[in-house]
């Protein structure tokens, strides 16, 4: 059972890194930790919205609803293939995944970003509603 915010935020891009370290590897972006994006070589960022917390009745856990956002990063001018096999490695990850107390929907995406931030990139989004049960 998940019991703090910590415990859904390590578990969710405890999955991210795994799958990411898998060849053909790409590094990863998560929130409030120092990242420098590769020269013109694709990338991965992650990152967790928590939002509304209320009480689950029937039960003595609070259940919390969240956005994940993985936006993937490739280089421009190349086409939407490798950012599009990227994005699917990760969208199957989560959607409508169940692990660790947390409930995902299905995921949406990859919907292109425009413009890219940063440039110079093919930039896709990925977002997948969560419920996490928390002690």
């Amino acid at each position: 059972m998940s019991s703090t915010y910590n415990d859904v935020r390590a578990a969710i891009e405890g999955r991210i890194a795994t799958q990411m370290a898998i060849a053909p590897a790409y590094p990863v972006s998560y929130q409030n930790v120092p990242f420098t994006p590769p020269n013109n070589t694709p990338w991965v960022q992650a990152f967790i919205r928590f939002g509304d917390n209320s009480y689950a009745t029937l039960t003595s856990f609070n259940r919390q609803t969240g956005t994940l956002v993985i936006n993937v990063f490739t280089p421009q001018g190349q086409g939407t293939a490798a950012n599009f096999t990227i994005a699917e490695r990760l969208k199957d990850l989560f959607d409508r995944a169940k692990f660790s107390s947390i409930i995902f929907d299905a995921a949406s995406g990859p919907a292109q970003v425009t413009p890219a931030a940063p440039e110079p990139y093919f930039q896709t989004q990925l977002t997948a509603t969560f419920e996490a049960y928390l002690d």
